[in-house]
């Protein structure tokens, strides 16, 4: 389902994407996968992307249609580590506008103006824990729990009706 009004702003789920949580004490065990290894770093690999969300810890994506090559490719770990498949536990948004700080800034506490473009970071949209990535400018994703994407949604339909009424 996507959205537009009249403050610029689009709001749409993505299609859904294999993402698995992988924790890991070297990122360099992890054979045919670059790990970033600054918090807030994201790396790609063609369509394959891996963020790191600690200092010990990656969430990893890729089309569904790679599930199994990346699967593959984790299972050739030699180190101690926790993989876990959790991409039927979460929704993504595209949220997209000249006016996208201002919709996030209405449930977000940080200032994402300042995140850099390619980067992510865990955080918070009103209660509910999320992911947000910055793809360009004026382009964030947000990846919320499945259990909570309706409370999310229904906070960017509404923020996104009051950016369009000037409010």
């Amino acid at each position: 389902m996507t959205s537009t009004l009249a403050a610029g702003v689009t709001i749409t789920e993505l299609a859904p994407t294999t993402r698995i949580a992988l924790r890991l004490a070297d990122p360099a065990t992890v054979p045919g996968l670059s790990l970033p290894t600054e918090v807030g770093a994201r790396s790609a690999d063609g369509s394959r992307t891996a963020l790191c969300l600690g200092p010990d810890e990656w969430l990893i994506e890729a089309p569904e249609a790679d599930r199994a090559a990346v699967l593959a490719t984790l299972a050739g770990i030699s180190a101690p580590h926790s993989a876990v498949e959790v991409s039927d536990r979460e929704i993504t948004y595209a949220l997209e506008g000249p006016a996208v700080l201002d919709l996030l800034a209405t449930g977000c506490p940080r200032d994402l103006a300042r995140m850099p473009v390619g980067s992510g970071a865990r955080t918070v949209f009103d209660t509910a824990q999320v992911v947000l990535t910055r793809e360009t400018d004026d382009r964030f994703h947000l990846t919320v729990w499945r259990s909570f994407a309706s409370h999310v949604r229904a906070l960017l339909d509404l923020a996104q009706r009051e950016l369009a009424a000037g409010l």
